[in-house]
């Protein structure tokens, strides 16, 4: 049996400013059970499910040591889509054959766009 990394948990401080932003920027959409501390942000396209849970007073938000990568083709087309919906990304960086931005969400949680996954390795 090997275990699958399908889920990530954002403590988050508000709960529905997170969904709008990342249903709004990145496509997904949230699923509410009654009675649920936990909000479950869903891609149409599949991919990791970002578990939101509401952050207690002693959680500090926008670690460093995590970063949501998103793959897209088109890192400057999205950047400019984005920038019209509100969201700015910094500038486009060029890795060994692929390029990358970043932004953050939010709570500050820190956000990857790039193009890793179209170019050939």
């Amino acid at each position: 049996m090997t275990p699958i990394l399908n889920r990530i948990v954002l403590y988050v401080r508000d709960m529905q400013a997170t969904c709008d932003f990342y249903e709004r920027h990145f496509g997904f959409v949230a699923h509410r059970k009654d009675g649920d501390r936990i909000v479950e942000l869903r891609a149409a396209g599949g991919g990791a499910i970002l578990m939101l849970h509401l952050a207690g007073k002693a959680v500090k938000t926008g670690q460093v040591t995590v970063k949501l990568g998103f793959d897209i083709e088109d890192v400057e087309g999205f950047k400019q889509q984005c920038l019209a919906q509100g969201l700015e990304f910094g500038s486009t960086h060029q890795a060994d054959g692929y390029c990358f931005a970043n932004a953050k969400d939010p709570n500050g949680n820190n956000i990857m766009i790039g193009n890793r996954a179209f170019v050939a390795q």
